[in-house]
């Protein structure tokens, strides 16, 4: 049986019980470090919303794709098993929820990536966009800091919120920098850094604010904080901006974090249009010259078995130490 066909067929309960004993250790990746969501565990729940085309599908689950469900142990066994070292953004606001993964954590050997601050992607009481939401805001980001601590991470994923309706762009633009600029200070008191997600609006979220990494930087580069950065989704910024080489080359010093699906669709890698192995190399490449020390994460519907395509990435990120060759296809 090839690698293949073990990960797309893997007991997690017979490779729970068979390593029950055993002293788990990180992958030792031979290229980038891979994370992935645990969104992804949650099957026919799962809770990611998907590309449509047109306007968002939230909570639809597209026919034919695979819909195993995985408990918090279960997924960061497969997720060992197939050669990550990290996992994010699980419900810690669950005390049930948090405390699994705390000990699936210590169970499996694997690293927190981050988890995300507030109450969604609406993030009502708790935008960046409203002055009257900064203290809603701030609570929730001691409430992230104390669950981050918890499970060992050191990255909050935080959201703008949505678009204020007759409010300019620019009075909306200053809030969120304001308001990052307060929270700074506790972030770096904490040792946490907040990574600021943009998310599309033409086929995900029509009115969230901050949909375009430029303008993120933008921002970033005005509350000029080393514990305020970037969390570059590959898959959003592909809509909204393009440019994702130069993007990522250029601003690497506000990034934090990766993440990836393939447009359209939000599948996995090589379903779509952006080329993974060359994003994969430049992200290698910044990272081998001490310019990244994070992770790329899993954030997509897989339209195979989450253990094959696990392992397919696995694959795809072992890169080499030499330049990327475009004879290697």
């Amino acid at each position: 049986m090839n690698r293949r066909t073990f990960l797309s067929s893997l007991s997690i309960g017979a490779l729970a019980a068979s390593s029950a004993s055993a002293q788990f250790k990180p992958y030792p990746a031979k290229g980038l470090r891979l994370s992935i969501t645990c969104d992804m565990f949650r099957g026919p729940d799962r809770g990611l919303p998907e590309d449509s085309g047109k306007t968002e599908a939230l909570g639809r689950t597209t026919p034919g794709l695979p819909r195993q469900k995985y408990s918090p142990d279960e997924g960061l066994a497969l997720a060992h098993a197939t050669g990550f070292q990290a996992f994010e953004m699980f419900d810690w606001h669950s005390p049930l929820e948090l405390d699994a993964y705390v000990k699936a954590k210590k169970k499996w050997g694997l690293d927190c990536a981050c988890i995300t601050v507030g109450k969604g992607v609406r993030a009502p009481g708790c935008s960046l966009t409203d002055p009257a939401d900064r203290e809603g805001f701030l609570k929730e980001l001691k409430a992230g800091i104390a669950a981050g601590k918890k499970v060992g991470t050191k990255r909050l994923v935080v959201l703008s919120g949505m678009e204020r309706e007759g409010v300019s762009r620019v009075e909306q633009m200053n809030s969120c920098v304001a308001t990052l600029k307060v929270a700074a200070p506790m972030l770096e008191k904490s040792g946490m850094t907040a990574i600021l997600e943009p998310i599309n609006t033409r086929v995900t979220r029509p009115g969230f604010f901050l949909s375009s990494a430029w303008e993120a930087f933008g921002m970033l580069e005005r509350v000029a904080s080393p514990n305020v950065k970037l969390l570059f989704d590959i898959y959003h910024v592909q809509i909204s901006d393009g440019h994702l080489m130069p993007q990522i080359r250029n601003q690497i010093h506000l990034i934090d974090h990766f993440q990836i699906g393939d447009h359209p669709g939000r599948h996995e890698p090589g379903t779509g249009e952006i080329h993974h192995r060359n994003i994969f190399r430049l992200i290698y490449d910044l990272q081998q010259a001490g310019k990244y020390s994070g992770y790329v994460g899993l954030e997509y519907y897989p339209t195979v078995p989450l253990g094959q395509t696990m392992g397919a990435v696995r694959q795809l990120a072992n890169l080499l130490k030499t330049k990327y060759n475009r004879d290697q296809r």
